[in-house]
Order: structure tokens, then C-alpha cells, then sequence
């Protein structure tokens, strides 16, 4: 059995609001059929399977698949993914594309680890890498913040790193 015009209408309206009502009354059907019947329509499994197969057919297209999630952690972990800032330096205001900062960078990295569960030490020391840089970065922020200036000269993390690994072994 096939659907009528009004019918296909309906189920388009229903898979974009979930709405039964209001897909009833923007395919042309009455307020009143609209409020008591709406249900019926959707127990109607002509248009039942129609609304299935459109769903499948959405859900295919626009979900993303393991393989796809897995490329996009990558990409952003090895810092290849861009996103767009503003940047305001005094009244000018614009955009430039920069990477992830290293801490969304290691929240990649581990994810995937989480898919790949194994003792691999080459993963295991650039994992560490990524948070010594990040440590770095902090650390930097840190000094140009208490500066008020941009940081143009380089520290000595050694000593901070040190300092904070004696205080963890007491």
C-alpha cells in the first residue's frame, strides 16, 4: 500500500518535530481530525515503515560512525584540526585559525588510548610529553599574567618541576 501525498507529508513533518498534532495540521489535515487522530496516523504501518526507513536513511548520513570518530580524536590530537578564535588586541577585533590547545590535545590522546587499551611505552612517553608541555604552557601563563606582559624570554621549568616533585614524595 502506498502513502497518500498527505500521508508522506505528515510523516516528513512528524520525523522533523516529533510533533503528531502539529505534522497533522502542516500536512492539510483539520485542527479538529489533527487532535483527535494524530495518534492514528502513526499507528498506521504504512507510515510507520516510512518514517523508519526515512529515519535510517537520516541517521546513516548524519551520525557519525566509530571510524569517523576515531580520525577526528587523531586529527586533534596530532594538532591538524583548527579552530576558529577572535582575537581582540586593543580596539581591533579578528579572527585567525589556531590549533587545539594541549590540553584538549591530551583529552584526544586519551580517549583513543581508552579504544586501545594496551601498555605501549611509546604511547606512554608522548602522552607524558603533551602534559610537560602543557605544564609549560601553564607555567608561562602563569608568569606573563603576574608580569601583565607577554612572556618573551624562556624559563626554567626544571627547577618548578623539581620543587613539585619533592613536595609529592613527602
Amino acid at each position: 500500500m502506498k502513502l497518500t501525498l498527505k500521508q508522506k507529508k505528515f510523516a516528513d513533518e512528524y520525523i522533523i518535530s516529533g510533533n503528531a498534532t502539529d505534522a497533522a495540521i502542516k500536512a492539510g489535515y483539520s485542527k479538529k481530525y489533527a487532535h483527535t487522530n494524530a495518534s492514528k496516523l502513526l499507528r498506521n504501518t504504512t507510515i510507520k515503515n516510512y518514517i523508519a526507513e526515512r529515519r535510517k536513511k537520516i541517521e546513516s548520513q548524519k551520525t557519525m560512525d566509530a571510524k569517523e570518530a576515531m580520525e577526528l580524536l587523531t586529527s586533534i590530537a596530532r594538532g591538524e584540526t583548527k579552530e576558529t578564535v577572535i582575537v581582540a588586541a586593543g580596539p581591533d577585533v579578528y579572527s585567525e585559525e589556531k590549533e587545539a590547545d594541549l590540553k584538549t590535545r591530551i583529552s584526544a590522546v586519551k580517549e583513543i588510548l581508552k579504544r586501545y587499551p594496551n601498555d605501549d611505552e611509546v604511547i606512554k612517553v608522548q602522552l607524558r610529553k603533551l602534559k610537560a608541555e602543557a605544564d609549560i604552557a601553564e607555567v608561562k601563563a602563569e608568569q606573563a599574567k603576574e608580569n601583565g606582559a607577554e612572556l618573551t624570554q624562556p624559563i626554567n621549568i626544571i627547577d618548578r618541576w623539581e620543587s613539585d616533585k619533592d613536595d609529592s614524595n613527602d
